[in-house]
């Protein structure tokens, strides 16, 4: 039974001026699966909760809890998320939810996740437990952002291109400023002209990958169109195919 939980601030990280994680204590929030999400609120004068989704970035045999947020303009609870500092309160949503983990994913020989934004997150904590690295012989990371300082975990990735040397790659999309180490685009445009796959020196088809897709819906629209003039298809519990996808809102 889904119920609130209070937990406390215990270290924030400012990527930038509006990119940040936020590390939490709930030493009652139960074990969770990679890739899941849960709510996170705050109490209001009127006794009501103020609260949105976030994905957890922490691998679940990690007991502090960890989310990736940007403050939106307008936006009723990520601007309050954003002042947050250490040991101020929040609430929790127990237990966490969401289908966009490794058991819901056909095996394959090649996983690719591909993110916008903060859509990453989920692929962050699927990295930092044990399972996909035993799972599958080649893993790709694909995310993209519009500026370079956008980029968040970084030093994790250089850990895991170090750790997996040559199952582990790394594709970086800016959109917005051209750099010398990322490609400059869109997801889908760049999946059309091949440069995704050719960064990662990866074939991407129906008999060796499953696509995890995560963030933008739109994003998300034009990769599947993309994806499935490559002959993949919509993964569903009733009708196994090679896509499964989360969108942020």
């Amino acid at each position: 039974m889904a119920q609130w939980l209070e937990a406390k601030v215990i270290e924030r990280i400012d990527w930038n001026e509006h990119l940040f994680s936020l590390k939490v204590d709930c030493p009652n929030f139960p074990k969770f699966i990679a890739g899941q999400f849960t709510k996170l609120g705050l109490l209001q004068e009127d006794g009501k909760v103020l609260s949105r989704a976030y994905s957890l970035v922490n691998s679940p045999d990690d007991r502090t809890l960890e989310i990736l947020a940007v403050p939106v303009e307008n936006g009723l609870l990520s601007p309050k998320l954003h002042i947050l500092e250490a040991n101020d309160s929040i609430l929790i949503m127990s237990p966490a939810t969401g289908y966009l983990t490794l058991d819901e994913v056909p095996k394959s020989k090649t996983l690719w996740m591909m993110a916008t934004g903060t859509g990453v997150g989920p692929f962050i904590s699927i990295l930092r437990s044990g399972q996909v690295w035993q799972e599958y012989e080649n893993i790709v990371l694909v995310y993209a952002v519009r500026q370079e300082n956008d980029l968040a975990y970084l030093d994790d990735i250089r850990d895991w291109k170090s750790a997996h040397k040559g199952r582990f790659s790394f594709v970086p999309i800016i959109s917005r400023e051209k750099t010398d180490f990322a490609l400059h685009g869109r997801i889908p445009a760049l999946l059309e002209q091949k440069k995704i796959t050719g960064a990662a020196g990866l074939a991407l088809d129906q008999e060796t990958s499953q696509v995890m897709l995560c963030g933008n819906p739109q994003m998300i629209k034009d990769a599947m169109d993309v994806l499935k003039e490559l002959g993949l298809t919509r993964h569903l519990r009733r009708s196994p195919g090679n896509i499964t996808l989360e969108q942020y809102w």
